[in-house]
């Protein structure tokens, strides 16, 4: 790993949103942006623009399904895999496992 990936992971948790993002996928498999942004009550550019820096550090993967795109941690990122039991221990998003569930596969009407 370089310097400047380690920058770029830092900066990516840096901010409230995207540790708030790593936590929901730490507790959900995977999740569609749709649910993110409901969650976050965000447009759809507001929250690709987190989920973009999130995936250029290389914290999250991404798979396209029609219209949606759903993400997951990426389990290779070494750094993520040291943090993720102290982000799951102070990051609090007000879920638990499997709350999302509902939430995860986006309706016809919204795609």
């Amino acid at each position: 790993m370089t310097k400047e990936e380690l920058r770029r992971i830092f900066y990516a948790l840096s901010d409230d949103i995207r540790l708030e993002i790593i936590s929901m996928l730490l507790k959900e498999e995977e999740i569609c942006v749709c649910s993110f942004m409901k969650h976050f009550n965000m447009s759809q550019p507001n929250i690709s623009f987190h989920l973009r820096i999130l995936k250029d550090a290389s914290l999250l993967k991404a798979r396209k399904q029609g219209k949606w795109v759903y993400y997951s941690i990426n389990k290779e990122n070494q750094v993520l895999e040291l943090l993720k039991d102290i982000i799951m221990e102070f990051v609090n998003v007000g879920i638990s496992r499997g709350i999302l569930v509902e939430d995860l596969s986006c309706s016809i009407e919204e795609g």
